[in-house]
């Protein structure tokens, strides 16, 4: 077998027992790898109905078949568990050089299972995997967690992915944090590792990844890499000014949402955009393993020093979405929100929605308690005082932690969250581009943009320009497409940034090339798909109610955009949603049929 290694590790943290398991070539046709590999494993071996955080609920790291190699950025990793926060499947994805590492390692995957007693660690150097104990990691940032198991283990090669006090806590939006500042960070998955009394996992590796046709590899690899150079986006303004380059483009196509997504314009994007941030702040860009890109931004500040990023969704989140112009505590914020373990773009959801229930009178001063600073928009007090209270679970601190869904339902204002599936939306309005609203209510993860990226056509024009307010079926049928390819995409192990300068047939050949087959594109989109329906059905199983789940909030729906170029517009749901489920080949009321599992080859999991 090329690409993957055809193993994986399996690690009960209850028993302490580490098995090596194999599969065959067959089952990486059908799946890929890393986040097809996953959604497999964990329909064949687990209830969809346990409790995430649980001994049951199983955490399954994994790497591509691409990562490790010279595939332009072949770094990626798949953390793939129920979540915590919505009850369905979560998929988070992170950069860095641990997925890497993992694959130098000679391993597929690590499915991580039961509970441990006490706090431990997992560390790996090839085929040696040891269970130690991480008592004196316990209560440690991210920062202090990797220079203490760098000092403990003494290995230059080390590359670490670990938990802050977050994911110790159980906050609902706990990310897994490798390299610092590169998480894995949407749905909770660091609180499914926290749940396991699991600190971190450290990994060393000597091997190389095999690839079938070496020298055709780096000749695909070469032309790829050149397209991705010459590209406007990947080879021009990601490089320049890193994903903030979005922040002017956004604002000025009117979807870029203030205040809780009350508004699609803000009147101090430029100040907190990529431009701005390159002139105030920027040191140096930092690159995840074997990427051409290099969109990460190292940027220094008095108060933290030297630091990474924020990108373009944590800028927002802690920024407009809150109604906050100041980069310096934006950045700031972004930096303890690393630290200690948290995803910026739920961090930054939770706390707008506490301001438009404040707003809104729902939640009042004897709330929250008498020294702490009220949900006022634009104070930037809220992100000093709470990042840290939600992540120790410390006063009102608690409730937030619970994430913005679960806020609202307690205060009488569920209409203000902004959120789908009980997951915080990122920074994209959707009555500005109303296939990126379908997006959001059909996605398997909940209120995410990454896995239907529909900015690229509707307001970016990859690969062409579509009118952000058709909503035909060809529009439903290139968000289909986008679904189905960032499966494939994430099972590869690369990172969504490639389709800025890289359409389908390129991964074709990259895999190919890689792998030794000699599959269409069709049959690469045909296995997107497969991994797309498995992981809805693993969602039925768990409890979605497609009638209630795959919708948006109110607002999108009902309150016309008030002002700028999508002035007078929402989300017509209602007439796309019925032609998506049609031509996604399920019933009227979303559910996956006998007939669409046996032409994909899942009907075992119905």
């Amino acid at each position: 077998m090329y690409g993957n290694w055809g193993k994986f590790l399996r690690v009960n943290l209850s028993t302490g027992e580490v098995k090596v398991e194999e599969y065959d070539e067959e089952l990486a046709k059908k799946w890929l790898g890393s986040r097809g590999l996953a959604i497999y494993l964990l329909l064949k071996e687990m209830d969809p109905k346990v409790d995430p955080l649980s001994p049951e609920n199983k955490l399954i790291i994994t790497p591509g078949p691409l990562s490790g190699t010279s595939a332009p950025t072949g770094g990626r990793y798949n953390v793939v568990t129920k979540s915590p926060q919505t009850g369905f499947i979560t998929m988070s994805n992170s950069g860095g050089y641990f997925g890497a590492e993992l694959k130098f390692a000679g391993w597929d995957a690590i499915v991580i299972e039961g509970k441990a007693e006490k706090p431990v660690y997992i560390y790996i150097k090839d085929e040696n995997v040891e269970i130690r104990d991480a008592s004196h990691l316990w209560g440690k940032i991210v920062s202090e967690t990797e220079e203490a198991l760098r000092k403990e283990i003494g290995s230059k090669r080390l590359r670490i992915t670990s938990i802050g006090p977050a994911g110790e806590n159980l906050v609902k939006f706990a990310a897994i944090v490798n390299d610092g500042h590169r998480a894995a960070g949407r749905a909770g998955v660091g609180a499914v590792m926290g749940s396991k009394n699991l600190k971190a996992i450290a990994v060393e590796g000597s091997k190389r990844v095999p690839i079938a046709d070496k020298q055709k590899f780096m000749l695909v690899v070469k032309e790829k890499v050149n397209k991705l150079r010459n590209d406007p986006v990947a080879g021009g303004g990601l490089p320049k000014y890193g994903t903030a380059v979005l922040v002017n483009i956004i604002n000025s196509n009117g979807l870029y949402p203030v205040r809780n997504f009350q508004t699609g314009i803000f009147e101090y994007a430029e100040e907190q955009s990529g431009e701005g941030m390159t002139a105030k702040y920027l040191i140096r860009n930092q690159p995840c393993y074997a990427c051409p890109i290099g969109c990460g931004r190292v940027n220094k500040l008095p108060s933290v020093g030297v630091t990474e990023g924020p990108e373009y969704e944590s800028i927002w989140a802690l920024g407009a979405n809150l109604g906050i112009n100041d980069l310096a505590s934006i950045i700031e914020a972004n930096h303890f929100c690393d630290e200690y373990g948290l995803d910026t773009i739920s961090t930054g959801g939770t706390l707008a929605t506490a301001m438009e229930l404040w707003e809104k009178g729902l939640l009042k001063p004897e709330d929250v308690g008498e020294d702490a600073p009220p949900f006022r928009w634009g104070n930037t007090e809220v992100l000093h005082y709470y990042i840290e209270k939600i992540a120790y679970r410390k006063g009102f601190g608690d409730t937030l932690a619970e994430g913005g869904y679960r806020l609202a339902e307690r205060f009488g204002g569920v209409d203000y969250f902004m959120g789908v599936k009980k997951l915080e939306l990122p920074a994209y309005d959707p009555r500005g581009a109303e296939g990126h609203g379908l997006g959001y209510a059909t996605n398997n993860r909940g209120g995410c943009h990454i896995k239907n990226y529909m900015i690229s056509p509707e307001i970016l024009g990859y690969p062409y320009k579509m009118d952000p307010h058709d909503i035909g079926d060809d529009k439903v049928n290139m968000l289909i497409v986008f679904q189905n390819l960032s499966a494939v995409i994430d099972a590869a192990g690369l990172c969504l940034f490639t389709t800025f300068g890289l359409g389908a047939d390129d991964f074709r050949d990259l895999l190919n090339a890689a792998l030794g087959w000699d599959f269409s594109t069709e049959e690469y989109l045909k296995i997107g798909e497969r991994i797309w329906n498995a992981e809805r059905i693993f969602n039925l199983k768990a409890g979605l109610d497609p009638e209630r789940d795959d919708s948006l909030p109110k607002r999108f729906l009902e309150e016309p955009m008030p002002e700028g170029p999508n002035k007078g517009h929402v989300v017509r749901l209602k007439e796309m949603l019925p032609r998506y489920y049609a031509l996604r080949g399920w019933t009227p009321d979303g559910k996956v049929p006998p007939e669409k599992a046996k032409e994909l080859g899942i009907e075992e999991f119905l």
